[in-house]
């Protein structure tokens, strides 16, 4: 188990579920995992082991398992997976990232799992924290996932008011029995739907106050056994909320520009502002040093690609004797797809799927039937191949298939694509 905790270290982000799988497997075997966790904006969800558990694990399941643990606990239970009761190991870490062992098989091991647990929690909220360029990359494109996981939230609810009519229509129930189901079903259904959608916003955006606040516990330790005094500027409280991807550049970047500004000698103050105009976070790092810090400096270079990776621009003005100001604009939505350089490779794997059958001719129901999802899903999953392809119809898409000469068949596996 200590040999497999060195693998997963070395792991990327994207695969921690198959690498921590493989070393759970050998003392708790089970039939899937699944990992749940706030801190990677870029991948929330990572899943491995059996493909019919978790293609269908869904976010409000993993939120109903959630709200039973406390941050450090440990839980062996029966809990809806996949849609259907299944015997599971769950176990929330102390950072809230949440493991749950579909199938675990002996538990003599659990409290090992649990340790287990902890410590690549922890590892992927450093791995986090640190926001590298091909991670905040990485996130940018994650607005995809949070984008299907919205549509997941509208399947659910739709699925709901399926079930309010048949309630309400069935000849089988008389008056007072039809309105009490209905009731009991809208009332569940708006507790699920404020949970997940609570949970959704966490994933999708930070409300800049927060992302602010969190960025002052972040300095603590930087600035605890340094002589230099930090002055936080707040930012507006009704500023637009950041998308998790910015919130996570912007502390990083931040936190660079203190170091950077504290390892110069004679810096005794450094004051700190964020602002936003609505489209932008406007981030303004000011010290009182020596100002002979020069905009090709290499202490710079980790935070302009930084801010490059997120589209994003870092100025820098310095005055000989009065001290330097970095300066940096994030725009707070990532870049439009442009058509030329829309291309299979932007596609999700359920959305390759999806083109695939379109592309084939079935409608809309056909699709929702092959693949069992919703209409409403696959009409969304729909919307995005037309906005990356830059096409606005299926006669379209199809054309742009056979001009790009890609052969994308049904049943045929995209994930090598």
């Amino acid at each position: 188990m200590l040999r497999g905790l060195v693998t997963i270290s070395a792991a990327p982000l994207d695969d921690v579920a198959e690498y921590l799988a493989a070393v759970l497997a050998s003392c708790i075997p089970h039939s899937a995992l699944i990992v749940h966790t706030a801190d990677d904006v870029a991948h929330p969800f990572k899943q491995y082991g059996d493909e019919s558990i978790v293609a269908g694990v869904t976010l409000s399941e993993l939120e109903t398992i959630r709200h039973g643990l406390s941050p450090g606990d440990i839980r062996r239970y029966e809990a809806p997976v996949a849609g259907r009761p299944r015997p599971v190991l769950a176990v929330s870490a102390t950072t809230g990232a949440l493991l749950v062992v579909v199938s675990p098989v002996g538990s003599e091991f659990d409290e090992h799992c649990r340790l287990v647990w902890e410590i690549v929690a922890l590892r992927i909220q450093q791995h986090a924290s640190a926001a590298s360029p091909s991670y905040l990359i990485g996130s940018r494109a994650s607005s995809r996932v949070r984008a299907e996981a919205t549509a997941e939230l509208v399947d659910v609810q739709s699925t709901t008011l399926e079930s309010l009519l048949a309630v309400l229509r069935s000849p089988a129930l008389d008056d007072r029995v039809a309105r009490q189901t209905a009731t009991n079903l809208a009332a569940e259904a708006m507790v699920n739907l404020r949970t997940t959608n609570d949970r959704l916003r966490d994933f999708a955006e930070e409300p800049v106050t927060t992302a602010f606040e969190r960025l002052r516990d972040d300095l603590r330790p930087l600035t605890r056994y340094r002589d230099v005094d930090v002055q936080f500027v707040e930012p507006p409280v009704d500023g637009r909320a950041l998308p998790s991807e910015v919130a996570h550049g912007a502390r990083a970047v931040v936190r660079g520009a203190i170091l950077t500004a504290v390892d110069q000698p004679g810096v005794t103050r450094v004051r700190v502002q964020w602002d936003c105009d609505g489209k932008n976070l406007l981030i303004n790092v000011r010290d009182d040093g020596p100002g002979d810090l020069c905009a090709d400096s290499s202490q710079l270079q980790p935070l302009r690609q930084r801010v490059l990776a997120l589209n994003g621009e870092l100025g820098l003005t310095a005055t000989r004797g009065w001290g330097c100001e970095i300066s940096v604009v994030m725009p707070l939505d990532p870049p439009p797809v442009r058509s030329e350089n829309s291309s299979l490779w932007e596609l999700g794997p359920r959305e390759l799927e999806v083109f695939a059958h379109l592309a084939a001719g079935l409608r809309n129901r056909a699709i929702a039937d092959q693949l069992g999802i919703s209409e409403n899903t696959v009409k969304f999953h729909i919307s995005n191949i037309y906005r990356k392809l830059g096409v606005g119809s299926r006669a379209e898409a199809a054309a742009w298939l056979l001009e790009a000469r890609v052969p994308l068949t049904p049943g045929f596996p995209p994930r090598h694509l």
